[in-house]
């Protein structure tokens, strides 16, 4: 575990969580786990999906009670009964999913529950202007009077962030902090991350991505299977051993070896044009085409048009202009059942509006879209026990964490609700699959697992069309990139022979031939 020095002493750590344990009927979630955070460190966990992560955080920040185990913040014992304790003690946690109100402004988000008042009113100004000098004072720049709703997620963010300062915290918990920024949005949390360190606040922070982890912390712990097993400086690690601890193997980041495909053509879009949901153009004059066992990755900053895209094709938005063909028949005019119907199986960006019901069982929502189908439809109504057998194998084979097909899926962490929505949508037996963010909050185990299924679907002929944030999944895996800026299709570049700078250099707008010279 952490090597303590004769110098350390309690008053040098932020947080000591000591003997910890969580049990959730027979699963220990939290098996005796100790954890010391240095005052003025920046200090990573990671671990795999139901490694644990979250529920420590959870415990830590009064949202879920110990079976055993003590916290201590600067030294002291303390017990963290409710949320509201853990904040007066200084503590503030951003969580993976964010909590705002998409109404109301950005100030009135930030001072919602402890508005500012004057004579009994909300005093507004007062809230925008405090709002505004805490943005500058750490980095997190926010237009105060924006309403949440226009808002990118990169900036929604921000916002949560401002809402636990603005509450007086000195040890942020952020949990998967940058599953849902770009490249350049994480680079300036991470920036933010550093002040807050330098200032002598204390940041913990769980992630997926050990690139960042190495990046920007100075401490890793790593959690497997509900258990510390390790504690170390993160100079003293790389990716390699990092992922070794995770999951007690060797994990490969190499580009998978493939055969050229010669496949048909399954998806042609010629001269897509599409809006925005504030009427401006997201889409100008797309085109590109998908054949039978081969992955087209789309590459660039989010919010140039690969969302739209995306909703287009699976029948969620109207296009201005322009032709989609899928397997022979032109789906622009579909509704969203109806381009399923054609063939497509959809893995949306945003999993919690449109993959999953929250509230419904496992087995529910890995049996959306196929319930009108044998042998899982008997007699006009849906076969619970065909269901289940489904369910079972499928949670098998995606490794889904859960107790069982009836666990609630609101229940599962991030991640193993993202594998509830590719085992679905990956043995719908579709021909063509849109594939948007595929290991968005996944750990480095199940992203290696999710590639392989990726891969699989390419052997057996699926189209498979691929959008994600993240460059290197894209180099890992696609056999042709198609780089997006400001709603265009920059140019093309064979996935075998991509150059990283190159492609970077396209996604800010760069011509290829430019990018091609400067690279």
């Amino acid at each position: 575990m952490e090597p303590d020095t004769a110098s350390s002493t309690a008053a040098d750590y932020a947080v000591e969580l000591i003997g910890i344990t969580k049990r959730f009927g027979t699963f220990t979630a939290n098996d005796k786990i100790d954890l010391r955070v240095r005052r003025g460190e920046i200090h990573a966990i990671v671990g795999e999906n139901g490694a644990g992560k979250t529920t420590l955080m959870n415990i830590l920040f009064g949202l879920l009670q110990p079976d055993e185990g003590e916290i201590r913040l600067n030294g002291s014992p303390v017990v963290m009964d409710d949320p509201s304790v853990a904040i007066k003690l200084g503590l503030g946690m951003v969580h993976q999913h964010f909590k705002l109100v998409p109404s109301l402004t950005v100030a009135e988000n930030v001072f919602l529950g402890m508005e500012i008042r004057r004579n009994g009113l909300i005093d507004h100004q007062a809230q925008e202007e405090r709002t505004t000098e805490l943005s500058k004072r750490f980095g997190l720049a926010v237009d105060a009077t924006e309403r949440v709703a226009l808002l990118s997620v990169g900036i929604e963010q921000r916002i949560e962030i401002l809402k636990v300062l603005v509450r007086g915290a000195r040890t942020v918990i952020l949990d998967e902090p940058t599953a849902v920024l770009t490249p350049q949005e994480s680079r300036e949390l991470f920036a933010t991350m550093r002040s807050f360190a330098e200032g002598g606040m204390t940041v913990i922070f769980i992630s997926h991505h050990l690139e960042e982890v190495i990046e920007v912390s100075d401490t890793v712990t790593v959690l497997r299977r509900g258990k510390a097993v390790a504690t170390r400086p993160t100079a003293e690690l790389n990716k390699a051993e990092m992922v070794r601890l995770m999951v007690d193997r060797d994990v490969s980041f190499e580009r998978p070896t493939r055969p050229r495909t010669d496949g048909k053509t399954v998806l042609q879009v010629e001269g897509l044009w599409a809006r925005d949901d504030r009427r401006h153009p997201a889409l100008r004059d797309v085109s590109f085409e998908v054949r039978a066992g081969e992955i087209v990755g789309i590459a660039g900053v989010a919010g140039n048009g690969q969302t739209e895209l995306a909703e287009v094709l699976s029948g969620l938005r109207p296009p201005s202009h322009g032709t989609a063909v899928l397997n022979g028949r032109d789906i622009l005019t579909l509704s969203p059942a109806e381009v399923r119907a054609a063939g497509l199986a959809h893995v949306p960006g945003d999993r919690m509006t449109r993959g999953v019901d929250g509230n419904a069982s496992i087995a529910s929502n890995l049996m959306m879209g196929r319930q009108d189908r044998a042998p899982w439809k008997r007699r006009g109504l849906l076969d619970w026990k065909a269901a289940a057998r489904e369910s079972i194998g499928l949670i098998e084979r995606f490794d889904i964490r859960a107790r069982g097909p009836n666990d609630t899926v609101r229940r599962l962490s991030g991640g193993n609700i993202q594998k509830v929505v590719l085992a679905r949508e990956f043995t719908n037996e579709a021909s063509f699959l849109l594939i948007d963010q595929p290991t968005r909050g996944v750990d480095i185990g199940a992203q290696e697992a999710i590639h392989d299924e990726i891969m699989r679907q390419r052997a057996n002929g699926v189209a498979i069309l691929l959008i994600s944030v993240q460059l290197d999944e894209l180099l890992k895996l696609a056999d042709r990139l198609l780089v997006m800026f400001n709603g265009r299709i920059m140019g093309t570049v064979d996935g075998e022979n991509a150059d990283e700078d190159q492609v970077g250099l396209m996604m800010a707008g760069v011509s290829p031939e430019q990018a091609e010279h400067a690279a």
